[in-house]
């Protein structure tokens, strides 16, 4: 990694201080002993020289920076609410070109501090990490609970030896390895705390398995829904077989390899689609976010949507998010009308499902996103409404 010389007149202590006010003022960071952290494991020892950078916000675009060329917008963007992309297409592309399928990042503090509050580690604590990345979590984590409990799996070779490099660098020494997060680490086990860093969709039981009663799961829970909606999940462990937990709020992180899936829109075999009307307004589907996204992964798994809009209306595309030729469903709402069109494909009659499920929503009194929680077991995932008997089926 090039020297890193900073601008004239600042200090990194400045940068790191700037980041965490801004943290703290927007409600992310509440803990101090995290903002303290901030200042000593310092973001800049884990991002590279160049890099593609990415602004937490919804419709951000990004930016390249390049420490050479312009060392004060690297390291503005370094220390800023910003993911710095590590990798695209599996390491086949150039992850400071900003095209392509992202595949590993420098994550944003502000989701970042979001979930190690949410982990809640103590001193002392072993602690299993799924997705090594840029080993700055890795970091974090070690400062908080000691690096002798820290053990982080990366799934990516190259991915896991730059990250070591950046954790010696940092006079870091979690216990890394090179491997599938899927399996835990049954070795090291029992876990008090499991920090996962991917997306994703079917949550593994090794990691329930592998942590102690009264231990805590935190993970960026995807799978149905507006396209790049995810879930804070924050899980407790019953026992190796049972873990309760409530959701958070937004996270959309890259998923786990294993868990990706179709996130495209592809309406095939046109000619065997049916045709129907709607008075349902679909624009109130996606208008409720969150809430409604969770009623839909419990009784329309496994869909996703977009939603396209413009001067002569809006449309809602829903498809199956494990089949590129599944099942397919589209409802165009257009100004005035007094019903809207909806054309359904295959098996599955998504547009059915998920109007249904927002009407049962709707029916239960549009309860609130903060009312909603998820128990895993071996039998499944299940979706709940105020406490776990109530499952959602």
């Amino acid at each position: 990694m090039e020297e890193m010389t900073l601008p004239q007149g600042q200090a990194v202590d400045e940068f790191a201080i700037r980041l965490t006010d801004v943290l703290r003022d927007r409600g992310d960071l509440t803990d101090p002993q995290w903002a303290q952290s901030f200042r000593e494991v310092p973001r800049h020892l884990f991002a590279p020289a160049t890099a593609w950078a990415v602004p937490n916000r919804h419709g951000a675009t990004g930016e390249r920076i390049d420490l050479t060329a312009d060392p004060l917008t690297w390291w503005k963007a370094v220390y800023s609410d910003t993911s710095i992309i590590l990798q695209e297409a599996d390491g086949s592309g150039d992850p400071a070109s900003g095209q392509g399928q992202f595949s590993s990042s420098l994550s944003a503090p502000g989701m970042v501090i979001s979930f190690l509050e949410l982990l809640a580690p103590q001193r002392g604590d072993r602690i299993l990490e799924i997705g090594t990345g840029s080993g700055w979590t890795a970091a974090l984590l070690s400062w908080q609970a000691g690096a002798e409990g820290i053990t982080s799996i990366e799934v990516d070779p190259q991915i896991a030896a730059q990250a070591a490099a950046n954790l010696h660098a940092a006079g870091s020494s979690p216990h890394l390895i090179v491997g599938d997060g899927a399996k835990g680490c049954p070795e090291r086990a029992p876990f008090d705390r499991v920090h996962v860093t991917a997306g994703v969709s079917d949550i593994p039981m090794a990691w329930i398995e592998q942590a102690r009663p009264g231990g805590v799961v935190v993970l960026p829970w995807h799978t149905s829904g507006r396209t790049g909606l995810g879930h804070q999940l924050r899980l407790t462990v019953v026992d190796e077989a049972t873990a309760v937990g409530s959701f958070h709020g937004p996270a959309s992180y890259m998923m786990l390899r294993e868990q990706r899936h179709n996130a495209r829109w592809n309406s095939h075999h046109h000619e065997t689609a049916t045709h129907s009307t709607t008075r349902l307004d679909p624009r109130n589907i996606t208008a409720e976010g969150r809430a409604v996204s969770l009623m839909c992964a419990a009784l329309a798994p496994r869909v996703g949507w977009y939603e396209r809009g413009g001067p002569d209306g809006t449309s809602i595309l829903l498809y199956e998010l494990e089949d590129a030729d599944g099942s397919w469903a589209a409802c165009d709402q257009e100004p005035g009308a007094d019903e809207y069109q909806v054309v359904q494909n295959g098996p599955r009659r998504l547009w059915d499902e998920v109007s249904g499920a927002y009407l049962r929503w709707v029916a239960l009194g549009s309860p609130g996103y903060e009312r909603f929680g998820m128990t895993i077991t071996p039998n499944g995932q299940q979706i709940w409404l105020d406490n776990p008997s109530n499952t959602i089926d």
